[in-house]
């Protein structure tokens, strides 16, 4: 009865890792999915077009058409789709952009388009 005991303890004691394990896996993946939204709201809020917009989402699900032994799909999706809109060129021309407003709006004869 002891040795019952001592080995329904292993087993949750297994468990208990598991869920453990699960659970950082998890957390793991919602702050991806969190960095991804960020980013798309930042490109919405850049106006990015619909047709860019695919054409991140496609080489994404492209590059991770083979899944890599050892490494989560669906982690390894989300990362490489963080990885492709954090290096979306709309959000490194953004900073000079907002630079070079004010000038533009300062000298009356420049004409915005």
């Amino acid at each position: 009865e002891v040795q019952q005991k001592v080995e329904e303890t292993e087993v949750l004691k297994m468990e208990l890792q598991m869920l453990e394990t699960e659970r950082v896996r998890l957390s793991l993946v919602e702050e991806k999915l969190l960095d991804v939204l960020q980013l798309l709201q930042q490109l919405r809020d850049l106006n990015i077009s619909k047709r860019a917009l695919g054409k991140i989402l496609l080489s994404t699900l492209e590059s991770c058409r083979d899944p890599q032994p050892g490494k989560a799909q669906l982690f390894e999706v989300l990362d490489t789709l963080q990885q492709e809109l954090a290096a979306c060129e709309l959000l490194h021309k953004q900073p000079m952009e907002q630079a070079q407003s004010p000038r533009s709006l300062a000298n009356p004869l420049v004409i915005s388009c």
